[in-house]
């Protein structure tokens, strides 16, 4: 197991925000673009997954998640909304856990990027 640093972002970088980013193609089961693009900085076998997602405006269902996320969004404007109808607006600096079991949509109303760890 490494004891070292694996990735430092330091906030004057403002590498998160204007990284170009890896296309990963639309959300499946999304309506409208929902074109997604990530970078990784994390993903290996045992650990959480880290990294920044990025997604154009589109919506999609999510029915009981089988991990946890937790992100903190750097741009854009997300609604999500839980299976009761409690709905979640999201914008910059808002931080959102999503446990394990949860079901929802999700719907990206302008280009929302955001850094995110899943765990399972």
């Amino acid at each position: 197991m490494s004891t070292t640093c694996l990735r430092a972002i330091t906030a004057a970088e403002s590498e998160v925000s204007s990284a170009s980013l890896e296309p990963w193609g639309q959300r499946p089961g999304a309506t409208g673009e929902a074109a997604t693009s990530g970078w990784k900085l994390l993903d290996q076998n045992g650990l959480p997954a880290v990294g920044v997602w990025e997604c154009t405006p589109g919506s999609w269902t999510v029915t009981d998640r089988q991990d946890t996320e937790t992100s903190i969004i750097v741009a854009g404007r997300a609604r999500v909304t839980d299976a009761d109808g409690t709905a979640h607006d999201l914008g910059p600096g808002d931080v959102l856990v999503l446990p394990l079991g949860w079901s929802g949509t999700w719907e990206i109303l302008e280009p929302t990027r955001k850094v995110y760890i899943v765990a399972t």
